[in-house]
């Protein structure tokens, strides 16, 4: 508990909030950052501070690629490499392009902009070969091209450690009861469910199955859909809906903001007219269904200030023991560059009652 995992890809920004001349700032892990892209439109993420007076670099302007600093004019590139300084004088000897701004490396597909997070270093230290062998690359939404776009977006600010937002969000026993609604289910609509999990790179996986009966909302898709849910550190949840030929995903990604505050993204694709229709019903769905995740985390934080011993059950808690270990298992995997990372999740079948 209580630990934010480095060397990790965590989301940014999505591609439509970052236009060619915007400045969109972030924080992420207690790191400020600046988003912007430069000439050609790649992203790229800097320290969001001026090395010059600590002035917040996106308050200032993009200048053809580069960020220009609000208070004196600094400009930076895209590698934080200081290209200008105004106030020089011709006689004065001082070469700004060593003066620099810490990089982060980004990456874009599917309407996100993700940000490599790295431990503290010093600027422009370049990703060393551990950090790129542990995450080559960001998580994708599986089976769906580079270019795709989310259909819609819904953000939550929850106000906890990203572990606590981690765990609320893949428990499967407390439906009946922070999901209870007409169009969902009911505290009375309880059945004993028995789903089939195996590892996936980095995370852990239940497999297809059809979903439940007291699952009202999947009804809603039409036909006799089939879902399969995927979690991958350091905290991408994927839900893959089949109905029929077509296709339905919601993925959420978790970026934590500090040790108090996740922002929760969760973004919808599909790839068939028939969902078009039903957008209004499901963007609804969604929203809701986020906001009785977040109000359940808000009044969690009423008992979690008395720092209270917590406990985690055998079946229905077993995705959140899963989620520790696989924690644990890759701090053990960076202090050695040379080991292998050792999956702690084992292909099982788990029981529980919801």
């Amino acid at each position: 508990m209580e630990t934010i995992l480095r060397n990790h890809w965590y989301l940014g920004c999505l591609s439509d909030e970052l236009k060619t001349t915007s400045l969109v700032h972030r924080v992420i892990a207690n790191e400020p950052l600046v988003i912007f892209r430069d000439e050609n439109g790649r992203p790229t993420a800097l320290r969001d501070i001026c090395p010059h007076r600590g002035i917040p670099l996106s308050y200032g302007r993009w200048a053809k690629g580069e960020v220009e600093c609000p208070y004196h004019g600094w400009t930076f590139d895209r590698e934080g490499t200081c290209t200008a300084i105004p106030s020089l004088t011709a006689d004065q000897k001082l070469d700004c392009r060593k003066i620099k701004v810490r990089q982060y490396e980004c990456q874009e597909f599917q309407g996100m902009v993700w940000v490599f997070l790295t431990p503290p270093k010093s600027a422009n230290a370049p990703l060393s070969d551990l950090d790129r062998r542990i995450a080559p690359e960001p998580p994708r939404v599986p089976f769906l091209p580079l270019d795709a776009r989310p259909r819609f977006v819904e953000y939550a600010d929850f106000p906890c450690h990203i572990d606590h937002a981690v765990i609320g969000l893949m428990d499967p026993a407390h439906g009946p009861y922070i999901h209870k609604s007409w169009f969902w289910r009911s505290s009375r609509s309880s059945y004993e469910k028995r789903k089939s999990f195996r590892p996936i790179p980095f995370g852990f996986q239940m497999s297809r199955h059809k979903p439940s009966a007291n699952s009202k909302a999947y009804k809603m898709l039409g036909g006799a859909p089939t879902t399969e849910i995927s979690f991958q550190l350091p905290a991408t949840r994927t839900e893959h809906v089949v109905v029929g030929p077509r296709n339905f995903y919601s993925y959420t990604a978790l970026t934590p903001v500090n040790d108090k505050l996740t922002r929760i993204t969760q973004m919808v694709y599909w790839d068939s007219w028939f969902f078009t229709l039903l957008s209004p019903f499901i963007r609804q769905f969604a929203r809701v269904f986020l906001k009785q995740d977040q109000d359940a985390v808000t009044r969690q934080q009423d008992g979690l200030r008395w720092d209270p011993t917590l406990m985690l059950i055998n079946d229905a808690d077993t995705q959140a023991k899963w989620y520790f270990r696989l924690k644990d298992e890759w701090t053990k995997f960076e202090a050695q560059p040379d080991g292998e990372f050792k999956h702690p999740v084992k292909e099982t079948v788990l029981s529980w009652r919801s």
